[in-house]
């Protein structure tokens, strides 16, 4: 990863969110087969978001941004603001990109937006089941506050979250 190819951009029109659709489908796709999740078992996985949905969460007021590698955009996060802390939604990072840093990048800036915004925390909903995710989120200092089993949903959700470090 080359730190000087690298921009974080706000997503701010339908173009960038059509190209943000299809970072975030191939992205979960893969998690999507490895987990047999489907459209029919499963249809609120981002693996098959439509641009209908994704124009919805910005118009909610979730804050959207693309990573790009050159002019190129690899990555994707939504960040929608609750009461004192912010929801982490939609990371997404290419397949072909995965294991290089981009993710972690892509986490730095929402604690750095989060920040900015006053947030006391960031929580996340991901998939229990999935243990290489939950352990990578771990890694990075999320803890888990839950664990919750949906009957529209073929997996456990765990919650988790991260504190907001102050500086003083």
């Amino acid at each position: 990863m080359t730190l000087e190819k690298i921009s974080i951009n706000e997503i701010m029109d339908e173009a960038s969110l059509v190209c943000s659709l299809n970072v975030i489908k191939n992205s979960f796709t893969t998690v999507a087969r490895e987990f047999n999740l489907t459209e029919e078992n499963c249809s609120s996985n981002p693996a098959f978001i439509n641009l209908e949905n994704l124009i919805k969460m910005k118009n909610k007021g979730s804050a959207m941004f693309g990573l790009f590698e050159n002019s190129n955009q690899i990555g994707f996060v939504a960040i929608e603001k609750a009461d004192d802390s912010f929801y982490l939604e939609r990371l997404s990072v290419l397949p072909e990109y995965r294991h290089k840093g981009y993710g972690k990048v892509l986490i730095d800036f929402v604690f750095n937006y989060a920040k900015a915004q006053g947030a006391k925390k960031v929580s996340i909903g991901i998939m229990d089941e999935n243990s290489v995710l939950k352990d990578w989120y771990e890694l990075y200092g999320f803890r888990e506050t839950g664990l919750k089993k949906y009957e529209h949903l073929p997996f456990t959700v765990c919650f988790m979250e991260k504190a907001v470090e102050r500086v003083v």
